[in-house]
């Protein structure tokens, strides 16, 4: 849990802290700050606009990469991807070493590594390195179809990031690893299980398996982690992955989404346990797609069903004014009854 200078300031107000110790405190606070890795990941406007402009990047190499793009031939795409990641590298490391702007250095950082899956294609395309499963028609198609071509770009983007994270302690670079991990499950499961590619039922159950799995590496890292929110993307994409999976089930029973709303409604409880908001997000989402179902089955055809959809979301709206109204005094009452060996997960 993390403190601001108003709470401090309203602890000597309260008479627990002494006012002579208050400035001394905030000096060393202060001082503090400069030599901390970057911790987790802030919502400001500042951090949101760095964030996007990473994103950016990012897609802008790959996700909205057109044919034309790949046409330019391997060797080209190569040095593309090479010159990219060592301007990047470069004025990340400055930044990082330099300005102490860990945040923007380390975005600059994890954008150099997301540029090895665009090395390794053009490497590929050069020297036909193709594997049986044929060769993508783009570079786009490595972040929409699964193919196992793609595996040598998704094991040289884990090994880029595995090397980065040496240097530069930065959390988001684990989450392109977690990314490129999540492919590479996507692409080795059907080879293994000698399943065809595309099998939209196997992918489903491949992600709700290694969203699971994630989540424990996230508790994991959770209960290591000294300095920097390293867990905080991994739980992100953990539950993005389980809970997306388990979502994407169709034509299920009514026990079968009464299951699913109570998964949901037990993601708002780690969500209390953990202080983690990411489980909130996902579990009211999933909530409000259980009940607006629901509602849609009972208000069929009739006039009321906007109306009952309309009350759902005001009824989250009123409970999220509620939490936030006592939100402290609900994660006292969570903290004095979690166990010690809890309580350090809690962020």
């Amino acid at each position: 849990m993390r403190y601001s200078t108003d709470d401090l300031r309203a602890a000597v107000t309260a008479g627990v802290l002494p006012s002579t110790q208050l400035d001394a405190l905030l000096a060393f606070l202060t001082a503090r700050v400069p030599e901390q890795p970057a911790a987790g990941p802030r919502f400001d406007v500042v951090h949101l606009l760095w964030y996007a402009g990473a994103l950016v990047v990012i897609s802008a190499m790959g996700l909205f990469s057109t044919l034309a793009f790949s046409q330019m031939g391997g060797p080209a795409l190569t040095a593309t991807a090479l010159v990219y990641a060592g301007l990047f590298t470069a004025a990340g490391h400055y930044l990082w070493t330099v300005k102490k702007l860990r945040t923007p250095g380390g975005l600059l950082i994890a954008v150099a590594v997301a540029m090895t899956p665009l090395a390794v294609f053009g490497i590929q395309d050069a020297y036909g390195a193709w594997t049986e499963f044929g060769r993508p028609a783009a570079m786009r198609d490595f972040y929409v179809w699964i193919k196992g071509s793609f595996v040598f770009m998704e094991l040289a983007t884990i090994a880029a990031a595995i090397v980065a994270l040496q240097f530069y302690r930065f959390p988001f670079i684990v989450f392109i690893m977690a990314v490129a991990l999540w492919f590479l499950s996507m692409d080795v499961v059907p080879w293994i299980a000698g399943a065809s590619y595309g099998n939209w039922e196997l992918s489903r159950k491949v992600s709700i398996w290694f969203g699971l799995g994630i989540l424990v590496a996230a508790v994991i890292v959770n209960l290591r982690q000294r300095s920097g929110d390293f867990a905080f993307w991994l739980y992100l994409f953990g539950v993005l992955t389980f809970w997306g999976g388990i979502t994407a089930t169709s034509n299920g029973t009514n026990l079968d989404k009464a299951l699913y709303c109570a998964l949901n409604v037990g993601f708002l409880l780690i969500s209390v346990a953990l202080s983690r908001r990411v489980f909130a997000v996902f579990g009211t989402i999933g909530i409000a797609i259980y009940l607006g179902d629901l509602a849609e089955k009972i208000f069929k055809d009739s006039m009321l069903f906007p109306f009952a959809l309309s009350l759902i979301g005001v009824g989250i709206i009123a409970l999220g004014l509620y939490v936030h109204r006592h939100q402290r005094d609900i994660s006292a009452w969570v903290d004095a009854r979690l166990p010690e060996s809890l309580k350090r997960l809690r962020a």
